[in-house]
């Protein structure tokens, strides 16, 4: 650690006490301690306790794991770079945080990983390690800022990706923290003046300014993560959400073992955007169609809104408006997509909590597909809960064949679902009043079934087209024209139903689609 100055311990002594008299004014506890070990609240007593067991501040305890996971277990489901908890303990090959703290608590990996106590205390006991391994004394060990290096160390990051981590949870500690948990129970960090002792963590690179998008900083992805330039001409932007933070999923694109890496990653709380590939190089990360398209994640988990903030929706829009001027994409959601509507893929980000609306709105964008709003490269399931334009398409195509979803507003409620469960039955369809493959086909191929072929175009092609769409599981172009592609995936459904292939769309065939088959 490095020396201070006699004036500098002087000033930092009187901002603390003056810090900690507020923080008594307001709370009637010491700045650094927050509630009390007996406090009915079980996530502050597991900081409480945590922070006493290891001689970790509590603030700066409950820093870190708002910085990782905004307090939220999700359940002991992995995040991208397989991490659990509120604390976020990884077992990967890299970061072995997880195993460490089962070594040094005691506890099982298992429990570690389920129980929010047990993963905040294993994550105390982490933290101190790493202040032990630098050589952290007592008196060092009561000063938040004296920790820097320490929180580096506990992301498992190097260089740059590390001064981000420890900057995030320096920022949180410097801005403070007011997060409402599971039950109800609100977990408070109050602001204070940092001045991190940074040692040897050097954060000079981490300003290095992105050559493709100005705003950006950039750090780049281990080499082995992505492929140098591109087989295909950029006509997409997909859309991700990390699973992970900010800091962290950066961090993840520069482990050799990953063999994942974005072109840009957004952060929740400012929309600072960071740079990993640049765009003239294919990133991994949205199969099919990596070579084709500029890949964005999002800090966050699927299944928590609260990751979505203003800021980061019109900090990726910039971006996105920027890479469609840049490479002329269409600003349609034909061209704008999910990792979830790429073709072949398995991932549901950025789930149904991403308002596909308002962020078509920010780039001046189609949320549609040339203005139908039935278009879409991928059909995914769509169920209570669900919103956007896909529930539109939904309600649109329900109201066309005399089934009342209530209100076309994008939210798939009661109504919707009751209007879906009675279109099901009609077809035969399991009513599960859900819109997965099989209703999407029958909804989306009702109509009129005149006999198509090569040659034919019109509307009627069109909804034979999105209905192959939704039932091949891949895109079919949606042009209005029947060519080779229509031809070609014509039979690949016939020859898939078992109907006679013969590339023409008869009764036979029109029937199959209709029945959802």
């Amino acid at each position: 650690m490095r020396l201070r100055t006699a004036a500098r311990t002087r000033a930092r002594a009187c901002a603390v006490a003056a810090l900690t008299a507020a923080a008594l004014l307001a709370t009637g506890q010491p700045a650094n301690a927050a509630p009390r070990a007996d406090t009915a609240d079980p996530m502050n007593r597991a900081f409480a306790e945590a922070s006493q067991e290891y001689g970790v501040p509590r603030d700066l305890l409950a820093a870190v794991g708002y910085g990782e996971s905004r307090l939220n277990g999700h359940a002991g489901k992995p995040s991208q770079a397989n991490g659990y908890g509120v604390m976020h303990l990884a077992s990967n090959p890299t970061n072995r945080s997880l195993e460490k703290a089962a070594e040094l608590t005691g506890e099982s990996a298992s429990r570690l990983r389920r129980d929010t106590t047990a993963n905040i205390l294993g994550g105390a006991a982490v933290l101190r390690d790493h202040a032990d391994a630098l050589g952290l004394d007592a008196a060092e060990r009561r000063d938040v800022n004296a920790w820097y290096p320490a929180v580096a160390r506990y992301s498992a990051a190097d260089g740059p990706a590390a001064a981000l981590y420890a900057d995030a949870v320096f920022t949180f500690l410097a801005e403070g923290v007011a997060a409402t948990v599971a039950g109800g129970e609100e977990v408070l960090v109050p602001s204070r003046p940092v001045d991190p002792e940074k040692g040897e963590v050097s954060a000079s690179d981490v300003y290095a300014q992105s050559e493709d998008y100005p705003s950006a900083r950039w750090v780049p992805a281990y080499s082995g993560n992505f492929v140098v330039d591109r087989k295909a001409a950029v006509d997409k932007v997909v859309i991700h959400t990390t699973q992970g933070s900010y800091a962290g999923s950066i961090s993840w694109y520069q482990n050799p073992s990953s063999k994942v890496s974005a072109h840009y990653t957004i952060r929740s709380s400012d929309g600072e955007v960071t740079q990993s590939v640049r765009e003239k190089d294919t990133a991994w990360h949205a199969g099919s169609v990596n070579s084709s398209s500029v890949g964005i994640e999002h800090e966050g988990y699927v299944d928590d809104p609260a990751w979505y903030t203003e800021a980061m929706y019109r900090s990726s829009a910039a971006l996105t408006k920027h890479l469609a001027a840049r490479y002329a994409i269409p600003k349609d959601r034909s061209h704008i997509i999910g990792h979830s509507e790429a073709p072949g893929a398995t991932h549901t980000d950025p789930g149904p909590n991403w308002d596909w609306n308002h962020y078509m709105q920010l780039i001046d964008g189609d949320p549609g597909n040339g203005g139908d709003g039935l278009t879409f490269p991928v059909y995914t399931t769509q169920q209570s809960g669900s919103s956007g334009p896909q529930v539109t398409a939904v309600q649109t195509l329900l109201t066309a064949q005399k089934y009342n979803p209530g209100a076309v507003d994008g939210q798939f409620g009661p109504t919707t679902k009751s209007a879906v469960e009675a279109f099901q039955r009609a077809r035969s369809l399991d009513a599960d009043g859900m819109v997965g493959p099989k209703t999407w086909t029958a909804l989306l191929s009702a109509g009129t079934t005149p006999l198509l072929k090569q040659g034919s175009s019109g509307d009627a092609v069109k909804r034979l087209q999105r209905a192959l769409t939704a039932a091949l599981g891949k895109t079919v172009g949606v042009d209005g024209s029947f060519g080779p592609a229509t031809d070609t995936a014509v039979r690949s459904y016939q020859d898939t139903r078992k109907l006679g292939v013969d590339g023409q769309v008869g009764p036979a065939t029109w029937k199959a689609l209709q029945s959802g088959k």
